[in-house]
């Protein structure tokens, strides 16, 4: 499930150090070629919308086999597009195709007992974060030898094999509760905000930092392919590798998470998210600097990612699969607007107010922390469990 995640995730970000080289192949600017990333995060948002919330009345296992197949044809497509009007059309199919990795993420604290859920999640959430590293990494290789098209059509491939593998080794899920239509489901969504303290504050947390993530991973494209440091594509994606460290502690997380000591690590997860900012800022002209404001900024983010989804999803176990979605719908609608005002900024104001905008976002998550870690909330949320 793991690496099922990973590939599906995938689909998502394959893009992003491959925006220049697809920018000069149709001749657009890059503000109309962010829109692929833009659109991607749209998309992502639509699955968790109308696709995800299905996981509470269909068997799991059919829904994810059907959304493996919708993937590879979205990436075949993606890669044959000739035009800039087929191409970002698409883009939102692949970014609602790869809200796969969010079936596999309910799935697998599904079949988790309550004990070992924040453990579960942790190591399901690694397997995601190297899809995200590894898509990043790969398709800037393949992209700058081969051509960026190659990178789409193995990742269809791929995607059609794993379809397969998962018809065959998925455990089927037990028989879902079909108490609720299709449209009370989407209905029940904005009651669940509205009932749960832990979810919105959980949304704070998560729209703050995902905003944050997507502005540098926008800007820093555009960064890396202009001077001083002018790289081409398979040199972009190699700094998808800088965010491994986050990957490696995403499973130590979930098992605080276990522990009941979600409040503290959510503490030091918005100061990292905070303070990435200041390297990324002198690494306008160091790359040393950026490499290590990519670093702590990855691993801020990874690390609140699971404590996020592992408070949520000790809420509900009837309507986990809503709680998921209300949550990150939220969040990559935030995610989707990092990525446009991303390329704004860099386009009209540069690297500076790149950073400027992303330590605010920073600082918002820290103030959120800092207003809530002494209320009744957090006192009565993060306890362990067992």
């Amino acid at each position: 499930m793991a690496t099922t995640a990973a590939m599906a995730v995938a689909g998502n970000y394959y893009v992003q150090p491959l925006l220049p080289t697809i920018g000069r192949e149709f001749d657009i600017a890059n503000t109309t070629v962010a829109l692929a990333t833009t659109l991607g995060q749209l998309g992502y948002t639509c699955g968790l919308l109308f696709i995800v919330p299905l996981a509470d009345l269909l068997e799991r296992r059919q829904l994810v086999v059907i959304m493996s197949l919708v993937a590879a044809v979205g990436l075949a497509v993606f890669g044959s597009a000739t035009s800039v009007a087929v191409l970002l059309p698409i883009a939102l199919l692949v970014g609602t195709a790869s809200v796969l990795a969010q079936l596999i993420v309910l799935t697998a604290t599904a079949l988790a007992d309550d004990a070992e859920r924040g453990r579960v999640l942790g190591t399901v959430s690694a397997g995601l974060t190297l899809g995200i590293l590894l898509a990043r990494t790969a398709s800037g290789a393949i992209g700058d030898v081969y051509g960026w098209r190659l990178t789409y059509w193995l990742a269809a491939a791929l995607m059609f094999v794993q379809a397969g593998v998962l018809a065959r080794v998925l455990p089927r899920s037990q028989e879902t509760a079909r108490r609720l239509h299709y449209r009370a489901l989407l209905r029940s969504m904005p009651a669940l905000l509205r009932d749960e303290p832990v979810l919105r504050l959980r949304v704070g947390y998560g729209t703050a930092m995902f905003m944050s993530f997507n502005l540098m991973w926008t800007a820093i494209v555009f960064l890396l392919a202009e001077p001083p440091y002018a790289y081409g594509a398979d040199v972009i994606g190699l700094f998808g590798l800088a965010g491994a460290v986050g990957a490696a502690a995403s499973s130590t997380t979930g098992r605080l998470a276990d522990r009941g000591l979600s409040a503290p690590a959510t503490g030091v997860a918005s100061l990292l998210l905070f303070a990435a900012w200041l390297p990324l800022w002198f690494g306008g002209r160091s790359l040393a600097a950026l490499v290590a404001g990519v670093i702590i900024l990855d691993l801020g983010l990874h690390v609140m990612s699971v404590l996020n989804m592992s408070e949520i999803l000790r809420l509900r176990p009837e309507a986990r699969s809503r709680l998921q979605a209300a949550y990150l719908i939220c969040y990559f609608v935030a995610g989707g607007a990092g990525s446009a005002l991303s390329a704004l900024l860099w386009t009209h104001f540069g690297w500076t107010a790149v950073c400027v905008t992303g330590a605010t976002c920073g600082a918002m998550g820290g103030l959120l922390w800092l207003a809530t870690c002494r209320s009744p909330l957090l006192s009565t949320v993060h306890r362990p469990v067992g």
